[in-house]
């Protein structure tokens, strides 16, 4: 995606959705490029500011910090299942030659597929079957979408396009309810706690453009503690020969060898 064409998409996500009171993204060029072109006052993570306003819409804009692209998780985790899902589809070549209004309509459907999920666990109480999902925060609608029909006859979708992006959105439903499902699962490795970074900690970096036998050794210059008290990203001080470097890293690439 140009530069251009993200302007684009974040103007019409202005029009659709209103006016955004905050963006949160990956370091991507194409992101930072856009804050660039349209004179935005964006938060990076390392800088002190804590406020940034984007001139037009006074949107706050936080980026993640560089080589932390599992910081974005929540929204990670949402794009990789449905990206791979329609890969696979679209990949078939009975469906590569889609239409502008078929696939506009598809990714529509798609959207309202992802946003239906539920984000709190659901009530057993037969009394208080609500569910709460994007959607009802988005819409303030509650209760189950309008049903398709459940009978499309597959040899018909391709004289009929609304059958054929029906046929497309429930062939992702059925992915997306086994892929999805899979994804909440426990994962043990993020569950204990361990003792935060310190400023003066002696650190290992990990670095994978180092060459061989290359061990960068440096110094924690400062933390940045999350709200709940966690420190995730630091600044750290390393020596790269007779010169030394400034870089904020998350812990993730952090070994402590030494602590204060």
């Amino acid at each position: 995606m140009s530069t251009g064409s993200f302007i684009n998409a974040m103007r019409r996500f202005y029009a659709i959705r209103g006016e955004v009171k905050e963006f949160r993204s990956d370091r991507g060029t194409n992101f930072i490029g856009a804050a660039d072109a349209l004179h935005m006052k964006v938060i990076n993570v390392e800088d002190s500011e804590t406020i940034s306003i984007l001139e037009d819409h006074r949107t706050v804009w936080k980026f993640n910090p560089p080589h932390a692209s599992h910081m974005g998780g929540v929204w990670e985790r949402l794009i990789g299942v449905a990206r791979r899902i329609l890969d696979n589809m679209l990949r078939n070549p009975a469906n590569q030659n889609l239409t502008h209004e078929v696939l506009s309509t598809l990714m529509a459907e798609v959207s309202a597929i992802i946003n239906a999920r539920p984000i709190v666990s659901v009530s057993t109480d037969p009394n208080s079957p609500f569910i709460l999902t994007p959607s009802v925060l988005l819409t303030q609608k509650t209760g189950t979408m309008t049903q398709h029909p459940v009978e499309l006859d597959t040899k018909e979708m391709y004289r009929s396009q609304w059958k054929y992006v029906q046929i497309l959105a429930n062939t992702f439903w059925k992915r997306w309810k086994s892929d999805y499902l899979s994804t909440l699962q426990s994962r043990q490795k993020w569950e204990s706690v361990n003792e935060n970074l310190k400023v003066g900690d002696i650190i290992l970096l990990h670095d994978r453009d180092v060459p061989r036998n290359q061990w960068p050794l440096g110094v924690v210059l400062r933390v940045f503690p999350s709200d709940d008290g966690l420190v995730r990203k630091v600044e750290v001080q390393v020596v790269r020969g007779d010169a030394t470097i400034v870089y904020v890293r998350p812990v993730c690439e952090i070994v402590k060898l030494l602590s204060v």
